[in-house]
């Protein structure tokens, strides 16, 4: 028996019973789970295709509209009084008094300070002295004058009686000579008559300086100094007072870019605001656009000067604005949003139905396939042309071919249009098949 039973394992053996068995089992699990995983890949995939149908794509339009373009240049500046001055002293001292403070109104002449006045009086009472000493020399000059002509007709007398033995030829040289020294003496005596006159004069004019009196009508902006200050004008005269002479009246003055300043001229009407007053704009027009430029941190402007009317006195000197200068109007015009020329539909790929699909081509996909829209021309106009905008405030002339959308039967639908002058939001249609109330496609996205 038991050599029986080795017989048989021999064969089983030989012939590879065994283990053909055990691959067996090996290829019917490898089945199963490869089975298992194309379920979930096979499911996997439907439900992305349920979601990929349920999207529906969505289109925004916008409404052709008829109305008016402003081509506007945008800058920022400051507010000032058109006559600003400052007043200083010419005098060193010490500020006595202070008659003016800060928005006080002023005319001309008004004092607004005083200096004390001490050392300047002393001088001029110095000054009449000496110009009385000088008028005194001039009479003792002339009384010298008159004894040295009477001397010298005296001589000229006693010659002509003595038949000219005497006087002698020295002593009536000597007495013209004293003579001519008595007129230079009394000119000499003019002269310092007229330089202690000057020197008065001049100490007066100092005296009269030590009162600070205002140049025009206007109002008090700044004031400088306080009772008791010392002012020193040596080789500067002191600012003490800033006067603005009509606040009425005032000047904006910004700082427009060197690609702007081209459209900006004489004349141009402008809107500005102040961050004061947030929700008001105010009026203004240019008066001068200046040729000297400005360079800071590599940015070249060129000083635009604005006027205002600024009756109310809601505006104040020094405020920050900004302003919006018209250089150009359309007027009447139809129009599109800027957003509908840039628009351009997205492509969706095509492919086979999930009926037409194995399950091999769902987990083995090919290659991705470009299939970008070829552009869509109609005449000159190119579909897609991008917009080109010039100047600093986002506004100035495009591009005159481009390419609107509008909606046929569901679907984005081609339209070329000519176009003008845009003020950044909105653009001018020169040309193309465009009417007002027409919805043109803005943007686009899918909805679930």
């Amino acid at each position: 028996m038991a050599s029986k039973k080795n017989q048989e394992d021999d064969i089983v053996q030989t012939l590879g019973l065994n283990a053909s068995s055990g691959r067996k089992k090996r290829l019917k699990t490898w089945f199963v789970a490869a089975f298992l995983v194309a379920v979930a890949a096979m499911a996997t995939f439907l439900a992305l295709k349920r979601t990929q149908a349920s999207k529906e794509m969505v289109y925004k339009t916008e409404i052709v509209k008829r109305g008016k373009i402003l081509i506007t240049v945008t800058a920022t500046g400051n507010l000032q009084p058109r006559n600003q001055v400052d007043v200083g002293s010419e005098l060193s001292g010490i500020i006595e008094r202070v008659e003016a403070d800060y928005n006080t109104r002023v005319t001309v002449g008004q004092t607004l300070a005083r200096l004390d006045t001490s050392k300047l009086r002393a001088q001029v009472l110095q000054s009449k002295a000496a110009l009385e000493s000088a008028r005194a020399k001039v009479l003792q000059a002339q009384a010298t004058l008159k004894e040295s002509r009477n001397n010298l007709d005296r001589l000229i007398r006693v010659r002509k009686l003595s038949n000219g033995k005497v006087p002698s030829q020295n002593d009536m040289e000597a007495s013209e000579a004293a003579l001519d020294r008595a007129r230079a003496n009394e000119a000499i005596a003019r002269a310092d008559v007229s330089q202690a006159q000057a020197t008065l004069e001049t100490k007066e004019t100092d005296l009269a300086k030590a009162v600070i009196r205002s140049p025009i009508n206007g109002i008090v902006l700044a004031r400088n100094v306080e009772p008791g200050q010392t002012v020193a004008a040596s080789l500067q005269a002191p600012v003490l007072f800033t006067l603005a002479e009509d606040l009425t009246q005032m000047e904006l003055i910004v700082n427009v870019d060197e690609a702007d300043v081209g459209q900006v001229k004489e004349g141009q009407r402008a809107r500005f605001t102040v961050d004061a007053y947030p929700n008001r704009t105010f009026d203004a027009q240019i008066t001068q656009v200046r040729f000297g430029a400005q360079s800071t941190s590599g940015v070249v402007t060129y000083q635009t000067v604005l006027s205002l009317d600024n009756g109310d006195l809601f505006l104040r000197p020094g405020m920050t604005a900004t302003a919006d200068i018209t250089v150009k109007e359309v007027p009447d015009t139809i129009m599109v949003p800027n957003a509908a020329l840039r628009f351009t539909p997205q492509v969706k790929e095509k492919g086979a139905s999930g009926n037409q699909k194995n399950l091999v081509n769902a987990l083995l996909p090919g290659p991705r396939r470009r299939n970008a829209q070829r552009p869509h021309r109609s005449g000159n106009a190119t579909q897609g042309t991008p917009l080109s905008m010039s100047g600093a405030s986002g506004s100035g002339r495009l591009k005159k071919q481009a390419q609107v959308w509008t909606l046929q039967a569901g679907n984005p639908f081609p339209v070329s249009v000519m176009i003008g002058e845009t003020d950044g939001v909105m653009t001018e249609i020169t040309g193309g098949d465009i009417t007002p109330g027409m919805a043109l496609v803005v943007d686009q996205g899918g909805a679930s």
